[in-house]
């Protein structure tokens, strides 16, 4: 088996016939051995028609659940059972076009690991999504691709209509609340390059959105467990907590210097913030960064950390006063710097006092290409 369609549905009876019509038209000029796996969750009679076309037409497979529902789920249900070397995955609703099937397959032939229709380059439309709706989806995928460092360089990484190769997600424990499988797949799979092809997103005729509030706290949940099941998304996270507590054991001792042991002003923030620094040297060799790989002892960490913490220090107060030149009130331009130095000295520490560790856990640096949809629809119906 060529390529594997893997298709969610739920109440979309309208759209099941044309659906099907539009992929065969899409993929039998092809020549492949390609098979459709709807993973059914309706209440209405979306099932009946699924089975009356299951029946006729030997591509067609059905899996109806009765005691699982949700779309991600869904997806991996319908991995499970597809047959296929390339799968895709996309939507019953007729959003997503099949015209652009022969353009995915046709990057996973050539090589690419994940290939992903964007609506968000160049030539991609939302289908004219309304304010409230345009206003959720940037806010999903910004919350995403700050969350998680595999996220950043791919535009719609929110999407529901993607292909990958099957070794992809081979040994992938997948298992995702709601409704944003492929978040689960590029944080948990296993590739080198993702490839985005613009595509114009249509507006639903029939059936039911999958959009609620409901799914909306799952996406905040998917979020928060796979930072935890994420090494260096968790490592960063740590970081700052554990730089949060530093500024509360900060002003512990400084209150308690300056009123408890009468202590000078300078004195006392000094000593404050070397106690402040290791607090945090202790936490995030213990947490953040334990492991018994690193092969070094304070002799040589902890003097790196000192050092990169006072150049953070000096990093927040540039940027502050950088942006108290240019009209920022003190306190924002101070938690800019903060943001900063916070970050700069997450990458320096990661790379200079724990690197050993990191090096053992990076690898992933993964190419992201893009593709306009007029290009590739012209390499589709050209076959190259």
């Amino acid at each position: 088996m060529d390529l594997s369609l893997v298709i969610p549905t739920y109440n979309e009876r309208d759209n099941i016939h044309p659906l099907v019509e539009r992929i065969h038209r899409a993929l039998d000029p092809l020549g492949i051995a390609y098979e459709i796996w709807f993973v059914d969750d309706s209440s209405d009679d979306t099932v009946a028609v699924l089975r009356d076309l299951e029946a006729r037409d030997p591509v067609v497979h059905v899996f109806h659940r009765e005691l699982e529902r949700g779309l991600a789920s869904a997806v991996v249900r319908g991995f499970e059972r597809a047959q296929g070397r390339y799968l895709v995955v996309m939507d019953a609703d007729l959003q997503h076009p099949p015209e652009l099937l022969p353009a995915i397959y046709q990057r996973l032939v050539d090589g690419i690991d994940v290939v992903i229709p964007s609506r968000f380059v160049e030539g991609g439309s939302d289908g004219g999504l309304g304010p409230l709706r345009k206003l959720i989806s940037w806010t999903a995928r910004v919350i995403g691709q700050l969350a998680l460092h595999r996220l950043r360089r791919i535009s719609d990484c929110t999407s529901g209509f993607f292909g990958l190769r099957r070794d992809v997600i081979e040994g992938a424990d997948l298992n995702p609340i709601g409704w944003k499988i492929l978040i689960e797949v590029l944080v948990k799979g296993r590739y080198r390059s993702v490839h985005e092809i613009a595509y114009e997103f249509v507006a639903r005729d029939f059936g039911e959105s999958k959009m609620s509030l409901r799914e909306q706290w799952n996406y905040f949940r998917h979020l928060v467990r796979l930072v935890s099941q994420s090494p260096p998304d968790r490592r960063f996270f740590l970081f700052c907590l554990i730089g949060l507590s530093g500024v509360i054991v900060n002003e512990a001792v400084l209150i308690l210097l300056l009123y408890g042991f009468h202590a000078r002003d300078t004195v006392a923030s000094v000593v404050a913030s070397l106690v402040a620094m290791l607090n945090n040297y202790l936490w995030n060799d213990r947490v953040t960064w334990k492991s018994e790989s690193s092969g070094r002892g304070w002799g040589w960490k902890l003097p790196m950390f000192v050092g990169i913490s006072a150049v953070g220090i000096a990093i927040t107060t540039l940027v502050m006063r950088a942006c108290e030149g240019v009209g920022v009130p003190v306190p924002l331009g101070q938690a800019i710097g903060i943001l900063v130095s916070t970050t700069w000295s997450y990458w320096m520490n990661s790379r200079v006092t724990w690197r050993n560790i990191e090096r053992a856990s990076r690898g992933d640096a993964i190419v992201v290409t893009r593709e306009s949809v007029r290009d590739a629809l012209v390499r589709a119906k050209s076959g190259a």
